[in-house]
């Protein structure tokens, strides 16, 4: 039987009580445990479905509501924001707390980690920043951004900050952060047509009301200096090179550029000397490749052969 379990832990950041999930098998062992990271403006309950399919091929799975998301939202507190500063390192930490946590409570099993979106590039950070720490990394909804936009997002959001506060959100920096993201599904029904091919899909996100939020423009400065720490060369070949790494993404997802930006992730890892790194690109899908309804056979299938190979 699958049991979902809630708990809490304390966010690096010294103040934040965090809550995650835990989801496993009260009748098998376990071969492994997967940790999950979520994007941005959602929530890790979100991830359901996928937690309990690798619960059903015998792993355990955990995850938690990054700081000002989901559960982890104190009362009275600022939606989507992380911290007044180092927000992404804080962010960083907490996952990698939770990842020590998860080694302590199931020594002696492998530990791999599954990044989506936002979560994706806090996993490219963990990677640089605890190189070796996990036994294997899926990069998912990920892409490559040029220097000259995170130069200018960080320029912009530095000087809105500075007059609204970094608590504050701005339409223009969330127009200028997303809206390029739906031009390639024109005529567009709805604001987030870029994050799934299916209707329904983008139906329950929008109707979420963990989901959605704009995000502060302290976040985003956040985010986008983690961009860049993640995109140097000499932070790179600070990963292990023995870590294996799977790029999986929708064919059509706007954050990978149709997966050029993909590619190019996957071959930065490569020159930087990552040994074992293998690029999945869903054909027709979109952003969030778990919630589309072909997800199973195309999304779910090859990361459980990518995981057994792996095991």
């Amino acid at each position: 039987m699958i049991n979902l379990e809630l708990f809490t832990f304390s966010s690096t950041d010294g103040v934040t009580d965090l809550c995650g999930q835990l989801w496993y098998d009260t009748d098998s062992a376990p071969r492994a445990v997967v940790q999950l990271v979520h994007g941005v403006s959602e929530h890790i309950s979100r991830y359901d479905r996928f937690a309990r399919f690798l619960v059903q091929q015998g792993f355990i799975v955990a995850g938690h509501d990054h700081l000002g998301h989901g559960a982890s939202l104190p009362r009275g507190g600022t939606p989507i924001w992380f911290a007044p500063r180092d927000g992404w390192r804080i962010a960083t930490d907490d996952v990698y707390t939770l990842h020590r946590k998860l080694r302590r409570d199931y020594a002696g099993l492998p530990c791999f980690i599954l990044g989506h979106s936002m979560g994706s590039f806090i996993t490219r950070s963990l990677l640089i920043r605890y190189g070796g720490c996990v036994d294997g990394a899926i990069i998912m909804g990920s892409g490559w951004n040029s220097e000259a936009a995170i130069a200018g997002g960080r320029a912009v959001t530095a000087v809105i900050g500075a007059v609204k506060g970094k608590r504050a959100t701005s339409d223009f920096v969330s127009q200028l952060a997303f809206s390029g993201y739906n031009k390639p599904f024109a005529p567009n029904r709805t604001a987030f047509d870029w994050i799934a091919a299916d209707e329904q899909a983008v139906d329950r996100y929008i109707a979420d009301p963990k989901c959605g939020e704009d995000a502060t423009v302290g976040l985003f400065h956040d985010m986008l200096g983690g961009f860049h720490f993640n995109q140097q060369t000499a932070n790179l070949r600070q990963m292990d090179s023995a870590t294996p790494v799977l790029f999986i993404s929708g064919s059509d997802d706007p954050v990978g550029a149709m997966g050029r930006g993909v590619e190019k992730s996957a071959a930065a890892f490569r020159r930087a000397g990552v040994q074992d790194v293998t690029v999945v690109l869903c054909p027709g899908l979109r952003h969030e490749i778990l919630n589309e309804p072909s997800a199973p056979e195309a999304v779910d299938a090859p990361i459980l052969r990518w995981l057994e190979a792996h095991l």
